[in-house]
């Protein structure tokens, strides 16, 4: 298959009987029964595929489903925004946002998720879940539906960070970093939610903390082979962060990445969009590192990257538990870390240090 430039393209936007039994499974894992309400949110540049697909999987268990479509909104950032998980496409739609409520799960298909979106927590107060499909192309979907044994990993990860008062992040590239634990805010994402006013993605396989103001302090070096998931790009020269009391103070490295970052992070005007949003690591064997070279751009979110088993993520942004606002946005999965909880190791060199459950 070709676009109307000539160009090859590697995959085709056809339902596949095989990616409908992919969603049905993880509808499965959501419990899904014929008596619920279900809600598809998605707005008019979503990926239609992936609409179509939880359409025709939740009609396998005879629910009762409609569709929430609303216009993606107007961009109004000075540069383009990706993958940012905080989507804006419910900006004063009151009508849409009483129908999502009044479900009983919402399939989230919006381009950028409604994982920290203003709406998301009036929409759970209603008693429904939300069930984030990534924009991803159903063939990477496919490759990463959740099993259950995610599920005991990734709580048992949340109840260490939980219970740490400290995360140091080292590596042999220069990576120094201290992050205060204590009073940070952690939450875990396994690919699947079953339960009343939750909220998970597929893919999963994740958990992050959002540290209070003034945590994270010390030197982060992105090695070359690192990660920039809002660029899609792997780093082909190392840049460091220093940073200061959460802030991104500089920005050091020769040559485009470090180029690219300085003038992202200036295009906002915007002293939060230098602020750390949050840390974690990746718990997800089955997630691949090199996935990221296998797709277009158009094709990939990249969630794939942020779940890697063994990756460190650290992302700037907004922080709404330290109270800091931004739609400035970087995720950044950072490879060969040592990550330890008051001093137990979590990850070593890179690897799951075998602690999560």
């Amino acid at each position: 298959m070709q676009d109307k430039m000539g160009r090859e393209l590697m995959l085709s936007d056809r339902i596949e009987a095989k990616w409908i039994d992919a969603f049905v499974r993880v509808f499965e894992l959501c419990k899904v029964t014929s008596d619920e309400q279900v809600a598809i949110l998605s707005e008019t540049q979503s990926r239609t595929l992936n609409v179509h697909l939880a359409e025709l999987a939740l009609a396998r268990f005879g629910v009762t489903a409609f569709h929430v479509v609303v216009p993606t909104p107007p961009q109004d950032a000075p540069v383009p925004v990706r993958s940012t998980g905080a989507s804006l496409a419910l900006t004063n739609q009151r009508a849409a946002i009483e129908a999502l409520k009044a479900s009983t799960l919402v399939v989230d298909c919006t381009v950028e998720g409604l994982l920290h979106s203003p709406e998301m927590p009036e929409i759970l107060s209603g008693g429904t879940r939300i069930q984030m499909i990534s924009n991803e192309h159903p063939e990477a979907l496919e490759r990463l539906i959740p099993h259950p044994s995610m599920e005991t990993r990734v709580k048992a990860a949340v109840k260490q960070a939980r219970a740490a008062t400290e995360m140091r992040v080292m590596s042999a590239a220069g990576t120094d970093l201290t992050v205060d634990m204590r009073d940070a805010a952690t939450a875990g994402v396994w690919g699947y939610t079953d339960r009343p006013k939750t909220v998970a993605h597929w893919p999963g396989g994740v958990v992050v903390s959002f540290p209070k103001a003034n945590s994270v302090n010390g030197t982060l070096v992105f090695d070359v082979g690192d990660v920039n998931l809002t660029f899609k790009r792997y780093f082909e020269h190392a840049v460091t962060f220093v940073i200061e009391n959460d802030y991104v103070t500089d920005v050091l490295g020769t040559g485009t990445d470090a180029e690219l970052m300085r003038r992202y992070l200036e295009a906002w005007g915007d002293r939060e969009a230098y602020a750390v949003s949050h840390v974690g690591w990746g718990l997800n064997e089955g997630a691949r590192y090199e996935a990221l070279t296998m797709y277009d751009q158009r094709e990939t979110n990249g969630t794939e990257l942020r779940a890697f088993a063994g990756n460190f993520l650290f992302s700037t942004g907004a922080n709404e538990f330290a109270n800091r606002y931004t739609k400035g946005h970087f995720d950044l999965p950072t490879r060969n870390c040592t990550i330890t909880l008051d001093g137990v190791a979590v990850v070593e060199r890179g690897r799951l240090a075998g602690v999560e459950g």
